[in-house]
């Protein structure tokens, strides 16, 4: 099991995967993911800019306060991760149809991103912030929503009988999306 640490990793592709490998304070720049298979690898401290780890599988990895900037996670199954300490943000991410189910992460940023039909069913995304995102055919179900702020999100649409909304902040603008479930015409 290697454990690096304080690197820098450009460019670099990671289509072989990893294994039982350890990251601490790292950084990945324009690396490529894409498919890999990350299996029981731990990331903390680190930060993705620039990388396309679509399709990566992440099974029982570990992300404590990694951050993601600028990159292609299409189809991502967060919720294979490692339940033990899972922190991300992303910041102008392509997060579309990747799933979050059942994963407990509260105060969770998503800053400019598309999340076409991610899958948050069951999630835990209390004080979590939505700015600037598309939430087109994103999935809410039993998701605790509890004081996440929607203010400047768009597209989505949220059965608040389904969901935990207490204390939820939306726009005036995305009152159609929680009004969707009575077929009724918002003029």
């Amino acid at each position: 099991m290697a454990f690096l640490e304080d690197l820098v990793f450009e460019a670099k592709s990671y289509v072989e995967g990893l294994r039982k490998e350890t990251f601490e304070n790292c950084t990945f720049s324009k690396c490529d993911f894409s498919a890999s298979k990350i299996i029981s690898c731990g990331f903390t401290d680190c930060y993705f800019t620039d990388c396309n780890l679509s399709m990566a599988d992440f099974s029982q990895s570990t992300l404590n306060n990694v951050k993601f900037k600028n990159c292609k996670i299409l189809g991502v199954k967060f919720s294979l991760c490692h339940d033990f300490i899972f922190h991300v943000d992303f910041d102008n991410c392509i997060l579309d149809y990747s799933s979050f189910a059942k994963r407990k992460m509260a105060k969770t940023g998503f800053k400019g991103s598309s999340l076409k039909g991610v899958d948050f069913g069951e999630a835990d995304l209390k004080q979590s912030k939505f700015i600037e995102s598309d939430l087109y055919e994103a999935i809410f179900y039993r998701t605790n929503l509890q004081e996440v702020d929607f203010t400047t999100a768009r597209n989505y649409t949220i059965d608040l009988s389904q969901n935990n909304a207490k204390k939820a902040r939306f726009s005036r603008d995305g009152l159609a999306g929680l009004l969707s479930q009575f077929d009724i015409i918002i003029g």
